[in-house]
């Protein structure tokens, strides 16, 4: 049986004008395949990257990474989802902005009954990208109670996530943002220090912070604007860890530059090489599901759109208007 399914869909690269709302046909799911109906559906600075062009992908593209939902109907070869289950996905390939979709069931998970669809759409992304963070892209000798870690946009939804992960750690965050609105929010929610990068130099202000010394790792999902200034704050054998170019993407540099500022370590972390196997998504998602149910990390909801808005969703994200996490309402 095919249904027809309202879809956020772009023909071209360009702005938030580029994404049309068209109704798509959704048929029944093939081997290793789940139909699912979304009750709410995340934003995330990947599908503005998707949009752009500055991550490229085939076109006509259906646009959205991750959501949540009832399953509908399942192919064969699936045995960890059945038919009405409530589940959740950050997931290849996109196409989450929509009512319906049928999509690969590796990486949706079973959605415990104590968190809502909302919660669900809006942390599934954000939150495993703050479990395999931090707990997976870890400096030389790992973290230990009482380090400090630099986290970049620490009011954002990864950013508030990441606060309270790492309070429960025993890390000490310092987390910048672009405001003290910002920054007090991101002190409610766990980060040690703050600081406001719009007044601030935030490297001298590390260094301040942590007696000169430096930090262990650099989180960042900035790029171009934090880049060079970052590499300053690591002390020796430290980790830039780059998870994202949210000012645009980072300029080319010479390797040869990490030896003088102390033989730094450089990675460039994606969530999907992480999720990349059934047993991978699952024991992260149960790490982050354990998280949420316990109430250590709490899922801040500051907006929320109508699937038809989605371009002013955009707009509000690419100007930093935003707070913790955004969903779409279908």
């Amino acid at each position: 049986m095919t249904q027809m399914s309202p879809t956020i869909r772009i023909d071209h690269v360009g702005g938030p004008e580029a994404m049309k709302l068209v109704d798509l046909p959704v048929g029944e799911p093939g081997p290793g395949e789940i139909r699912i109906r979304h009750h709410a559906c995340g934003l995330n600075f990947i599908d503005v990257y998707q949009r752009t062009g500055l991550y490229p992908l085939p076109l006509p593209l259906s646009l959205g990474m991750e959501g949540a939902g009832v399953v509908e109907a399942v192919g064969s070869g699936v045995t960890h989802l059945k038919v009405g289950d409530r589940a959740a996905y950050a997931s290849n390939p996109p196409g989450s902005y929509s009512t319906l979709r049928v999509m690969p069931a590796k990486t949706v998970c079973k959605l415990p009954d104590a968190i809502s669809f909302e919660t669900g759409a809006a942390m599934m992304l954000k939150g495993l990208t703050a479990q395999y963070l931090l707990r997976k892209t870890l400096p030389q000798g790992g973290l230990q109670v009482g380090d400090f870690v630099l986290f970049h946009a620490a009011a954002g939804g990864v950013g508030l996530i990441a606060c309270q992960w790492a309070k429960a750690l025993g890390y000490q965050l310092i987390g910048t943002a672009g405001s003290d609105e910002k920054c007090a929010l991101a002190r409610e929610h766990g980060a040690a220090y703050t600081i406001n990068y719009k007044r601030e130099d935030f490297a001298a202000r590390v260094k301040e912070i942590t007696g000169g010394a430096g930090v262990k790792v650099v989180y960042d999902s900035i790029g171009k604007d934090t880049w060079d200034k970052s590499l300053d704050c690591l002390r020796p054998f430290g980790l830039m860890a780059s998870f994202g170019n949210a000012s645009g993407p980072v300029p080319a540099f010479a390797p040869a530059a990490l030896g003088p500022k102390g033989s730094l370590y450089l990675t460039r972390a994606t969530l999907f090489t992480h999720i990349a196997t059934r047993e991978a998504t699952q024991a992260m998602a149960d790490e982050l599901f354990t998280m949420v149910t316990s109430g250590k990390v709490k899922i801040r909801i500051d907006q929320r759109y109508a699937l038809k808005d989605v371009a002013q969703a955009h707009r509000d994200l690419e100007a930093r208007k935003t707070t913790g996490c955004s969903v779409l309402i279908p």
